[in-house]
């Protein structure tokens, strides 16, 4: 969840004039989290003598054979439009279905939570922000042969991500996320133009864990679209799940909105 512009140059929704002003001033959005979170948000300039924790809220839910939703905070400890120190704190939870194909059916329930902190760098073309911090998971089993709870297991999280602006029109975004607690990782690039008030373009994404679960999505995506108080993304696409060696459609929704 990241990226903005030099203190300087930069406007955010907080201080957009509506529709048209951002139409004049189409410049990287601060923050986005995602999944992946991540995740993610902007933030307009405040007084440069101010200093006070700066917050987003964020939600987002990822919908297709398997289903996860994601809610949290972004905190910048000085403002989002410049160098400094940020935490990022989440928690979510989904489901999916295993087995098939002559293996018994099952459905897996995922809790999980975490609490990062790290640093964010704006540059004039973007922003790349990094964080680390201890995360903590939670699974439930449940099939033919009844229901079980998997142990509780702690561990550690790596979250990056770059929101650049290749042109004065253009967005790109990567996002890398890597956690000890599910041995999983999660990987998504995305391109956009900016059309109808939002950057529209592609997106491939990539998901697996040490269960040897597999997804794979490819779509389009409309980011950084304004909706009253609200900013959001949404992407849609197929998605290819293995082991079961799924094809299917997939939806991702994202909201952020600045205190």
């Amino acid at each position: 969840m990241s990226t903005g512009r030099a203190a300087s140059r930069w406007r955010g929704p907080a201080s957009a004039a509506g529709p048209a002003a951002r139409r004049r001033d189409r410049r990287c959005p601060a923050i986005v989290l995602a999944a992946s979170l991540t995740a993610s948000s902007a933030y307009g300039p405040a007084r440069g003598e101010d200093f006070a924790l700066r917050t987003v809220l964020f939600g987002s839910l990822d919908a297709g054979a398997s289903v996860f939703s994601t809610s949290g905070a972004k905190i910048a400890f000085d403002r989002f439009e410049r160098d400094g120190p940020v935490a990022l704190v989440s928690a979510g939870g989904g489901f999916r279905l295993e087995g098939g194909a002559g293996a018994p059916l099952r459905m897996r329930t995922t809790t999980l939570g975490a609490a990062l902190g790290g640093y964010q760098f704006i540059r004039d073309w973007g922003a790349v922000t990094v964080f680390a911090g201890p995360e903590i998971s939670w699974e439930m089993l449940a099939g033919p042969g009844g229901e079980g709870a998997l142990p509780v297991r702690m561990g550690l999280r790596l979250h990056g991500e770059i929101w650049a602006r290749p042109s004065q029109d253009t967005l790109t975004t990567a996002t890398a996320i890597v956690g000890s607690a599910r041995g999983d990782a999660y990987a998504r690039l995305s391109w956009g133009y900016s059309l109808f008030g939002a950057y529209l373009g592609p997106e491939i994404a990539l998901y697996g864990d040490r269960t040897d679960y597999r997804k794979w999505n490819i779509g389009l995506h409309a980011t950084d679209y304004t909706l009253g108080g609200y900013r959001l993304r949404l992407s849609a696409g197929c998605q290819i799940e293995t082991p079961r060696d799924r094809l299917g459609p997939y939806l991702s929704l994202a909201l952020w909105s600045a205190l």
